[in-house]
Formats: structure tokens, C-alpha cells, sequence
């Protein structure tokens, strides 16, 4: 895979471009604004979403989604989840026959409780042999500045894992691979809304403990509805169950975790989405994750308390207090 397409230039889309040009690609780069595009081909940088970050010369942005899938081999998709299906439709036509779809979002399309790589075999009609998804601790700002990194790509064709594996791998960004797409898409969902959780209580100011707990109780309500759906257990202790969850869960670079500490001081959804140009998909898929677990008759009550908060009005620092108070049972 020498020719690869990325859509969606926010820090995630920028960052994974330019991995895919330091390890040999050539990058087109599809941006919505002609401004963004233009800076991004003139002046190699994405001054939007990662000020400071020099792009390869090999990376190149246009607003024409066409020309950017124009022969490519890998495409890239990189957009808000609750956008996908939207942007899919327009794109579809345009998708070159046997090009491999990597989905890097981390969310449940909220009405359909699908995830994103069921959304992308309905939308196009390709086979689910087609279809990757990269998840694991991928803090975008960290990785654009080159700092040592792994990640996952999973897949249900293990050689068209291995070729998305070859096309991402540099000295700073190491992919491994995982047949499990259910359990690795599940663990980037589900993280972030653990990570709103974390957020809250870090506003709130609790410390360590807390974080620890939530943590450790966020994966066993992962781990609870991955085998539900039919994950391997074994995912949700690598780089896409643990290694995300922790990341994003402690890292001031999440949006989610720094969405929900915003929450805990005690501003309002509305107040912190005013706030910043930055997509915390938690916000959103909370609800729909929560609809597919009681639609599996599985018990969250992290992401219920979560999204209580962030949809049904309740103070945030009532969160803490109800999950405390739930019954004592052995863990």
C-alpha cells in the first residue's frame, strides 16, 4: 500500500497522515475548508489542529474528495462517528473497488448502536474482509511529535492486516494486529466514555483512587459487554482494551477526560462544547453504548452515571455519590 487516502484533517486525520508519509506513503489529505487545505499543501502544517507540527512533503490536502481517493489503495476515515454514515453516502460512489477502509473513529452511531465498521459495510457494501480499525493509545499530539507509540490494527483478514501494519510502521509508531474488530472497536467506544467519567471526578477533586477505580471498573464494564457481543477477552488487556483506556483516562491531551474535568467545575455541556473546536465522541456515544448494552442485558453503571450527567441534568457531583452508594457485591 503505497498510495493511501485520509479523510477528515482534525489532529487524529493530520497525525495518521503523516505517519502513513514517514513510513513511504503518499497522502492526499481531504479537508472541508478550503483555507485549512490550502495552508496544509503550502505551508505543511495544520495550524487548526496542530500548530507547530511539520507535515512530509509527501502529504498533500484538497477539498475534492475525488481526486484525494484517486487510485488509493488505503482509505483512511477519519471524521466524527455520529458524521460517518452522512459523509459515507457522498463518498461511496467515489471509493476505488478493492481499496482497504481503515476506520480510526472510536464510537456507537447513536439510533443503530452499530459500530463503525458495521456502519461502513452497510453504507459502501463491502465486505467486512475489507474493513480495519486502528485503536489503542493514540493521543494525537504525542504521536505527531514523534514520541514512541504502538497500536492495533485489527481485522477479520489477517494479510490485509499485515498490509495496513506495513503501510503505518515507523520508528516512532508501532502497529500490531488483532483478528478481534469487535472487541478492539468496543474498547476505543467505550473508553472515552470512561474517560468522561474520570474527567468528572478530576474536577470534582478527587484524586488517584478514584481514577484507579474508575478505571479498573470502566474495563470490567468493557470486558462485560465485549464478550456480550462476542469479543475475545483477551483484547480488553492489550493496547486497545487497557492501553487506551488508560491513556485516555489520565491523559490531559483527551478530549474526553479534559471534557469531563470541565464538567466536574461544575460548566455545562453546552457551556464546554462552546469551548472548544475538539470532538469528544464520549459526549454522544455515551447514550448509544448505553443502548446497546441494556439492549444485551448487561449492567454499566459508569456509563449510565455518565450519561445522567451529560444528558439528563444531573449535577456531576451527584455521579460519585450515586455509583458509591449502589449495593456492596463481590467484584
Amino acid at each position: 500500500m503505497r498510495r493511501a487516502a485520509v479523510l477528515g484533517a482534525g489532529s487524529w486525520g493530520t497525525t495518521f497522515a503523516k505517519v502513513l508519509a514517514d513510513a513511504g506513503c503518499d497522502v492526499a489529505l481531504h479537508a472541508r475548508r478550503p483555507e485549512l487545505a490550502r495552508a496544509i499543501t503550502e505551508d505543511a502544517e495544520n495550524r487548526d489542529y496542530l500548530p507547530g507540527i511539520r507535515l512530509p512533503a509527501s502529504v498533500r490536502a484538497t477539498t475534492d474528495a475525488g481526486e484525494a481517493l484517486q487510485g488509493a489503495e488505503l482509505v483512511v476515515l477519519a471524521v466524527p462517528s455520529q458524521s460517518l454514515r452522512g459523509n459515507l453516502v457522498d463518498w461511496a460512489p467515489l471509493l476505488p473497488a478493492d481499496a482497504t477502509l481503515l476506520s480510526l473513529m472510536k464510537g456507537i452511531e447513536l439510533g443503530t448502536t452499530k459500530r463503525m465498521s458495521e456502519v461502513i459495510c452497510e453504507v459502501t457494501g463491502a465486505g467486512a474482509d475489507r474493513v480495519a480499525a486502528l485503536s489503542g493509545p493514540n493521543l494525537a499530539r504525542e504521536i505527531a511529535e514523534e514520541q514512541p507509540a504502538a497500536t492495533v490494527i485489527a481485522c477479520s483478514d489477517g494479510d490485509r492486516a499485515a498490509q495496513v501494519q506495513d503501510a503505518c510502521k515507523t520508528r516512532y509508531f508501532r502497529p500490531y494486529t488483532n483478528p478481534d474488530l469487535v472487541g478492539c472497536e468496543l474498547g476505543g467506544a467505550v473508553k472515552n466514555v470512561i474517560a468522561l467519567a474520570c474527567g468528572i471526578a478530576e474536577g470534582l477533586g478527587f484524586g488517584d483512587n478514584t481514577r484507579a477505580s474508575l478505571i479498573t471498573r470502566g474495563l470490567a464494564e468493557t470486558a462485560r459487554l465485549g464478550m456480550a457481543l462476542g469479543a475475545e477477552l483477551t483484547t480488553f488487556a492489550g493496547l486497545a482494551g487497557l492501553g487506551d483506556l488508560v491513556a485516555t483516562c489520565s491523559s490531559p491531551l483527551s478530549r474526553n477526560r479534559t471534557f469531563g474535568e470541565k464538567l466536574g467545575r461544575g460548566m455545562t455541556v453546552q457551556e464546554v462544547q462552546e469551548s472548544t473546536r475538539q470532538t469528544a465522541e464520549g459526549v454522544k456515544s455515551c447514550r448509544s453504548v448505553l443502548d446497546l448494552a441494556r439492549a444485551h442485558g448487561v449492567d454499566v453503571p459508569i456509563t449510565e452515571a455518565v450519561v445522567r450527567v451529560c444528558h439528563d441534568g444531573q449535577p456531576a457531583a451527584r455521579m460519585v455519590q450515586a455509583m458509591m452508594s449502589r449495593e456492596a457485591k463481590p467484584e
